[in-house]
């Protein structure tokens, strides 16, 4: 057995906004040529989100939500504030929010802080050294000889890449206690002005942490029943270098997306899932629990279709974008943790990302409970 999960936190920001509300916002951020204010707020509707949240939100008053972070903008040259300001508002609000999933995840294992051997952090949305990992060490309280490891810029399907780390280190000490850390302040990242690739990203993108406890098999608290990582996966998607980027520019990270996304999706995901599945041995069918990233509406409709999957499988992946939005790395166990409260024996669950590159990532999940309990 791998990396056997213990437990999953999450934590979103206090304020939360609507997708309503976001338009009035985005409006601001001149994302909608003059004239053009219906057509901006149907590209919101669209994205199936009710709420996000965001560390920079203001606590409502008589006026409404506020985000003073962000100024209307004055000329056709105002881009919003700089990076280096984004990032020391990074580096003054992520590790609050890491801290408070941490800690949950932590409790809900049964596992001291100063217990854990190895922390890996997961971040794509900032930068700062010392940074999150080094405070979530003196603020959790673990020991000052724990193993960090920081996986940066990866984008959506950073967590997997965070989970890979996790259970190597699982698999190479089975005594580890693992604690991953996903966190994500996408909205420091909205961008002025009505490029399409800007205005879907300002329409998504949220801000949240996610963390896992997993031990190795060799830990007293390894359990059989207990979800593990059964196996993963990664694929550069042929020709799908342009699709999808993440660049660091002079006024926030810039995203560009294209609308061939989920078709390349579509041609590659089925062959990955079933390659992945049978190394393990197991078939499609056998399959009992689906934990998609929902980079958008469009990409889960894209995975759905071409696994030919039952009506409802995406419920989770759906509820968790129209609850919170797109929460970059940290979305994924978001699901998995519903996933978990919902049926703990629902194994084999295959999960998956995307992100730039293209690049998929996939893993599955398995449990001594799902596989007395076959489809």
């Amino acid at each position: 057995m791998s990396l056997a999960i213990l437990g999953i936190g999450t934590a979103v920001p206090e304020q939360q906004i609507s997708q309503t509300d976001a338009v009035a916002l985005a409006v601001g951020f001149a994302n909608a040529e003059p004239g053009r204010e219906r057509t901006l707020a149907a590209i919101y509707r669209q994205t199936r989100i009710r709420t996000r949240g965001s560390v920079l939100l203001e606590p409502p008053d008589d006026a409404g939500v506020s985000l003073d972070f962000y100024k209307p903008v004055t000329s056709v040259d105002d881009s919003g504030p700089a990076t280096s300001v984004r990032m020391a508002r990074y580096a003054a609000e992520a590790g609050s929010l890491a801290a408070t999933a941490a800690g949950l995840a932590l409790g809900r294992a049964g596992i001291a802080a100063a217990e854990v051997t190895h922390l890996v952090t997961c971040s794509c949305t900032g930068f700062a050294n010392p940074g999150v990992d080094l405070e979530l060490v003196e603020t959790l309280g673990m020991s000052p000889t724990v193993s960090r490891t920081h996986v940066g810029f990866m984008g959506c399907h950073g967590g997997f890449n965070a989970l890979r780390v996790a259970d190597a280190f699982a698999g190479a000490d089975p005594d580890a206690v693992v604690l991953v850390v996903c966190v994500e302040l996408c909205s420091l990242h909205f961008q002025y002005g009505s490029r399409s690739d800007s205005v879907v990203a300002n329409s998504i993108f949220a801000d949240g942490a996610g963390a896992i406890v997993g031990v190795g098999s060799g830990h007293p608290a390894a359990d059989p029943a207990a979800w593990h990582v059964a196996g993963q996966a990664s694929r550069v998607l042929p020709n799908s270098a342009n699709q999808m980027g993440w660049i660091i520019g002079d006024h926030g990270f810039e995203m560009s997306l294209s609308a061939q996304v989920p078709g390349t999706i579509s041609a590659e995901i089925g062959l990955l899932v079933d390659d992945l599945l049978s190394r393990q041995g197991w078939a499609r069918e056998q399959v009992r629990s689906w934990a998609v990233h929902p980079g958008g509406p469009r990409v889960l409709a894209s995975v759905s279709e071409s696994l030919s999957l039952d009506p409802g499988a995406l419920e989770v992946s759906h509820a968790v974008l129209a609850e919170h939005g797109n929460m970059s790395s940290a979305t994924i166990l978001f699901i998995l943790e519903r996933l978990l409260e919902q049926d703990p024996s629902a194994t084999p669950c295959v999960a998956m990302a995307f992100g730039p590159g293209l690049t998929a990532e996939l893993a599955v999940f398995a449990s001594d409970a799902g596989r007395r309990t076959p489809r």
